[in-house]
């Protein structure tokens, strides 16, 4: 057997999304090795070959990820689904009360000298558990106490415990559930209820911010400022600023790749803010490239949904899917200054390991249901 065969043997899935997968690596990895320079002068004397090397490592170890997903049948997710709900409640009530604080957010615990994020963890746990409870109730949707109720707990605890230290994650978190519910036939009245709830829990935490702002536990002035800044500020503040510059400056083809020079002043340009850099170097046919894999991605989802025999994998791959989706818009929206700033990364692009890991099962678990269906035609 020729080595495109093997491969093609292997790799089984939406081939589409695989080669997505593939391009987004491709520009996570010269992206953030062009994009580290600030992050390496300032913690690491300016090595940022050693940025390189640990991404690389990270972004290999999320293949294998993606690859072993990929060979579970997706109907293991949906026995996992109750037991996954068990473990991410008391790990964001941990990170909630011992969170190491990075970058003046305590979302992250430190396990055996690993820092991790729950509530990247939190996001895939809670897709797979509503996909799971829409598919088994459906039935009988409309009941509010058998069908709405146990989707709404699950929502409101787990947005509810990211939001005082990550909101704009329990915000896309909360949205995404939403439109599940939606496309998974619950009433209207219902999902509007969810939203009243959800902005019962924000002002909640508003009050808890005003009332203890020592405390820490709600970034209350963080959010403030944010809101303030992006209302009164025109210019967006300094951050967002610099990536207007970054993206002023790369026209429609860019200045090439290792070219930038606002990578030099825009702070986690590795990070939050990859996008400008992307668009600096490989100019608006770059950034456009990275929105269609986006919305490419989206899409192969709802052609999934029309093929997938089980209501289950339908909800999962698209639940999964539009997830990823609306991170990625709402982070290249930042970045052009559509809406205020927030602490989300782009998806298998922005330096990160909690994040990409799980981003890579996300994909592994939606190239599991694309396989499932493959093998039926």
């Amino acid at each position: 057997m020729s080595l495109g065969a093997r491969i093609e043997a292997e790799l089984r899935g939406d081939r589409t999304i695989w080669m997505i997968i593939a391009v987004l690596s491709m520009f996570s990895i010269v992206a953030v090795y062009s994009a580290s320079g600030w992050e390496a002068w300032r913690s690491r004397d300016g090595d940022t070959t050693a940025f390189l090397v640990k991404h690389m490592v990270i972004i290999a170890f999320g293949l294998v990820m993606i690859y072993l997903c990929h060979l579970l049948h997706y109907l293991q997710y949906k026995r996992m689904a109750p037991v996954l709900i068990v473990v991410v409640i008391p790990l964001l009530m941990a990170t909630l009360a011992f969170g190491r604080n990075i970058n003046d957010a305590s979302r992250w615990l430190s396990v055996g000298g690993v820092s991790i994020q729950p509530s990247e963890f939190a996001k895939l746990a809670l897709i797979i558990y509503l996909a799971r409870e829409l598919t088994r109730r459906q039935e009988y949707i409309t009941s509010f106490r058998d069908a709405f109720m146990p989707l709404l707990e699950p929502v409101v605890i787990i947005c509810g415990l990211i939001a005082p230290a990550n909101l704009s994650t329990a915000a896309v978190l909360f949205a995404t559930s939403i439109t599940l519910m939606f496309i998974g036939r619950v009433s209207w009245k219902y999902i509007l209820l969810l939203g009243m709830m959800g902005i019962v829990v924000l002002a909640l935490l508003i009050a808890i911010g005003k009332l203890y702002p020592d405390s820490g536990f709600v970034r209350l002035d963080t959010w403030i400022s944010r809101i303030d800044e992006f209302a009164n500020a025109s210019d967006g503040g300094y951050q967002v600023q610099q990536a207007k510059i970054a993206i002023a400056r790369g026209g429609v083809f860019g200045q090439g790749p290792g070219n930038s020079i606002i990578r030099n002043f825009l702070p986690y340009a590795h990070a939050d803010f990859i996008y400008a850099i992307i668009c600096e170097e490989y100019g608006l046919l770059g950034g456009t490239i990275i929105l269609f894999l986006y919305v490419l991605l989206f899409f192969r989802s709802v052609k999934m949904v029309s093929r997938s025999p089980k209501a289950f994998g339908a909800f999962l791959s698209i639940g999964l899917s539009l997830m990823l989706t609306v991170q990625a818009l709402a982070n290249m929206a930042v970045n052009v200054n559509l809406v205020p700033a927030t602490g989300l990364t782009l998806p298998l692009i922005s330096m990160g390991g909690t994040s990409i890991l799980f981003t890579c099962v996300s994909f592994g678990i939606i190239l599991s249901v694309s396989k499932y269906i493959e093998s039926l035609e």
